[in-house]
């Protein structure tokens, strides 16, 4: 951005007390839990020209994974007037809610729930887009520099703030797999991922053989949506995934206690090995289908077998794609191995939805500025500390926060939804040193672990466990 003719604009020299970088669901649900607290300067900078959650996979009918009481900011403040209930009783809709007796509202209503609190709350900034973050050591501040955006996207002028603190809440981005990427990138071949899915449906549904790769929730959204828009027995459809089965997520009551406080604390404080190894371990909590998207699949093949016959229609768990390319100009051709069998084959088709999931958004340029104050695990990862602060130089007095980049010292609960709430009343808690959302002391009925959780820092290396006295016959 140095190209920019005009000189970096400075804000008012008095420091914000908060910078949040980016506005998605988890900085938004702290936007709106530190709306009310008004001695507390907040501004949260996007550089999108307004909110936007996985638009291209607003679905008919596709619904979000947690319940309705998963909003921005019921379960830290219920009486919050930026709840999902205040939304619906703003629009008139809270009857029609009622009867309707939704517990998984629909995607789409989600999307505009947020829209409407992002489209209230004053300390958003849409269109701005943040270059780098510093420590300036002389001013005892966090230093943000960011470019404004014009309607098109452009860069239009320079701004710098400063700040006590800093919150990064920046996302995802789309995974694509090395064998694909090549095809994602050409210009003009029907490959994309499940994120655009929405932005390319029209091409999907008129292409002759349409693939689907990737065995998770938006792969079998994906599939469902394409199976029933495609004439039966003329269906022309793939679907393939690494997974051993298509089979469906964690959902019962005692194993949802994963996404707690509680689990999140106990995670927290185990050596970073058994950390890694856990992650690893825990795939169907949060990498499963929906039972309810799975049986609404079966229901659609199964429909589609009363006057004889079966769909065109291919599913395939245990697949990975080895290599792709083009044939001729239309055509790809997926090179498949069965990871089982161990056989291989071909698979010619004429477009490819990539439902392969989401990666942590890398941090590095935005803390690149902060790199040599910033603590680093055994796998050169940010340490995390129970607060949800970057762990940095004590000679950085204000504190670096982060959602959902700390899967790897919170765990599987770190990009749930249904944790927002909980996590941004932690946040402002710790940052204004006061307790403005009084939190509970405990939320599960399962104790994990034989002794409670203390608060601490997490360990860089692995800790002896300390011995253990043996359970009474």
């Amino acid at each position: 951005m140095s190209s920019l003719p005009n000189p970096p604009h400075q804000e008012p020299e008095a420091p914000r007390d908060l910078v949040g970088i980016g506005v998605g669901p988890f900085n938004l649900s702290l936007a709106a839990l530190a709306h009310p607290l008004a001695e507390l300067d907040a501004v949260f900078y996007e550089q999108r020209p307004g909110f936007d959650w996985h638009s291209g996979l607003l679905i008919d009918d596709a619904t979000i994974q947690v319940p309705f009481l998963a909003d921005l900011v019921t379960l830290a403040d219920p009486a919050s007037p930026w709840s999902f209930l205040n939304y619906l009783k703003s629009r008139d809709r809270l009857f029609p809610f009622y009867f309707a007796e939704r517990f998984h509202i629909r995607r789409a209503e989600y999307d505009a729930y947020c829209r409407w609190v992002a489209g209230s709350l004053p300390g958003l900034r849409f269109s701005h887009q943040v270059d780098a973050v510093r420590w300036n050591s002389e001013r005892d501040l966090f230093e943000v520099d960011f470019t404004r955006l014009d309607a098109d996207g452009e860069a239009e002028s320079l701004g710098r703030t400063y700040t006590r603190n800093v919150v990064l809440g920046v996302g995802t981005v789309p995974h694509v797999p090395d064998p694909l990427r090549p095809l994602v990138e050409a210009p003009g071949v029907p490959v994309v991922h499940a994120a655009d899915y929405l932005d390319h449906r029209d091409a999907f549904l008129a292409a002759e053989h349409v693939t689907v790769v990737g065995s998770g929730q938006s792969g079998a959204e994906v599939f469902l949506d394409l199976l029933r828009h495609r004439p039966a027995g003329r269906e022309k459809l793939h679907w393939i995934g690494r997974s051993e089965a298509f089979t469906p997520m964690e959902y019962s009551k005692l194993g949802l206690e994963h996404f707690t406080p509680d689990h999140t604390r106990y995670f927290h404080a185990l050596t970073e090995p058994v950390r890694d190894r856990l992650i690893a371990s825990q795939g169907r909590l949060h990498r499963g289908i929906d039972s309810d998207t799975i049986a609404a699949i079966h229901d659609e093949l199964y429909r589609r077998t009363l006057h004889g016959g079966w769909p065109d229609a291919v599913l395939t768990p245990g697949v990975q794609v080895r290599t792709a390319g083009r044939i001729a100009t239309t055509k790809i051709e997926l090179h498949l191995e069965h990871i089982q069998q161990g056989s291989r084959t071909r698979l010619a088709t004429d477009a490819v939805v990539l439902a392969t999931g989401y990666r942590e958004r890398p941090l590095g340029r935005l803390l690149a500025g902060l790199d040599p104050y910033l603590r680093r695990d055994n796998s050169e990862r940010p340490r995390v500390d129970e607060r949800f602060r970057l762990v940095l130089d004590p000679s950085v007095t204000g504190s670096a926060y982060v959602q959902n980049a700390e899967l790897h010292t919170h765990g599987v609960g770190a990009p749930d939804l249904g944790l927002a709430a909980w996590r941004s009343a932690a946040i402002l808690n710790s940052l204004t040193g006061k307790e403005p959302y009084p939190l509970p002391a405990r939320t599960a009925f399962t104790t994990f672990g034989l002794e409670r959780s203390e608060e601490r820092v997490p360990s860089q290396t692995g800790q002896r466990p300390r011995q253990l006295t043996p359970l009474a016959d």
